[in-house]
């Protein structure tokens, strides 16, 4: 029975509220932090959870008065109004139950790579990228870019930017993986629509705490900017390429005119790619977990296509299909196509969750 399930998260709630005012945990800062922190990600569920207690005991209060003479048609009055949001409220109450993916409220890198097609490939970065930016923009988010290598005919062969805000990689996390475009490129002078791909990586920001990597681990090289920048990014040795040994993940970070500056972006982005392989090298030993992934995360997936001459956006994991992509890539209305991707996680994390 649910209400079994739910007592639990209830009793805990209360005994966090106990120890919260106990002058040992007042002293302890960190202890006091730590059961702020579980008892704020519970909370939602707890408030559910009462509300269906009571909304059941009050069930059965008026289906023992249905025989009264008094109270009977008071009593089948009051059942007609609660039991309807009994349905509703054990379907917001598993979706609350679903564990929590401990990296939903971080803010996230993002890696836009061009892939096949070449210039076209690279002129689609840019155009994601810009997508990426206003749904950003419409979530109140902030988007800084980390690195960008500008493509020949424009565009990028390569653009990561860190984002930002509250709950980023919650939304963002499903956009990893191979992204197809079907569009006429301006080159074109036979009217024919080529395809061309892109990937994107979702990589999470991490703590210090989270990723401990040895300065023995690391190999840096410096070297001159090449591209945009003035004359001055070419002229001293301020770009700077890491490579984690043990792993062999290399970044190269050259946008600032300081090396410096450019040595602690690129620590900061190897230190979350360090972790990610970490998180995904998890991932498969928990073969769980990977079946409420949306599709593998992977990559060389192909998770979307973008048809421009249809004005359809494709989601291949889901079989959703839309007729929006001018709304989507213009506007960053993204949560079209996000959103129905989430309720699919929710759904098979709950049949998962036997709940």
């Amino acid at each position: 029975m649910l209400k079994d399930k739910l007592l639990p998260f209830i009793e805990r709630y209360e005994e966090i509220n106990t120890l919260l005012s106990s002058p040992e945990i007042a002293s302890d800062i960190k202890k006091m932090t730590e059961l702020s922190k579980e008892q704020s990600s519970i909370a939602p569920l707890v408030e559910k959870a009462r509300e269906y207690i009571a909304t059941v005991e009050a069930i059965e209060e008026n289906k023992e008065l249905l025989g009264d003479d008094e109270l009977g048609d008071l009593a089948k009055e009051e059942l007609s109004e609660l039991e309807p949001k009994l349905p509703q409220l054990e379907e917001e109450i598993k979706v609350l139950m679903i564990p929590k993916d401990p990296n939903d409220d971080k803010n996230i890198y993002i890696e836009l790579r061009a892939g096949t097609g070449g210039d076209e490939s690279a002129l689609f970065v840019e155009d994601m990228f810009k997508m990426y930016l206003r749904f950003a923009e419409r979530n109140g988010w902030k988007v800084e870019i980390m690195s960008s290598s500008e493509g020949t005919a424009g565009g990028y062969k390569e653009l990561i930017a860190m984002v930002k805000g509250d709950g980023v990689y919650s939304k963002l996390k499903y956009e990893a993986g191979t992204h197809r475009v079907q569009r006429v490129p301006e080159t074109e002078t036979q009217g024919r629509v080529h395809t061309s791909a892109i990937t994107v990586a979702i990589i999470p920001e991490v703590e210090d705490v989270e990723v401990d990597i040895k300065p023995s681990d690391i190999k840096m090289d410096v070297y001159r900017s090449s591209g945009c920048g003035g004359q001055s990014v070419n002229t001293t040795d301020s770009a700077v390429r890491l490579t984690h040994i043990p792993t062999g993940i290399v970044v190269a970070i050259q946008d600032e005119k300081s090396q410096h500056k450019n040595r602690d972006k690129a620590m900061k982005v190897l230190k979350a790619r360090v972790y990610e392989a970490m998180m995904r090298e998890q991932l498969e030993e928990t073969s769980s977990q990977r079946k409420l992934q949306v599709g593998s995360g992977d990559r060389s997936e192909k998770i979307r296509t973008y048809n421009y001459p249809q004005n359809r956006i494709t989601d291949h994991r889901i079989g959703l299909t839309l007729y929006a992509l001018d709304d989507v890539m213009n506007n960053g209305t993204l949560e079209q196509v996000i959103d129905p991707l989430i309720a699919h996680a929710q759904a098979e994390a709950i049949k998962e969750a036997g709940l």
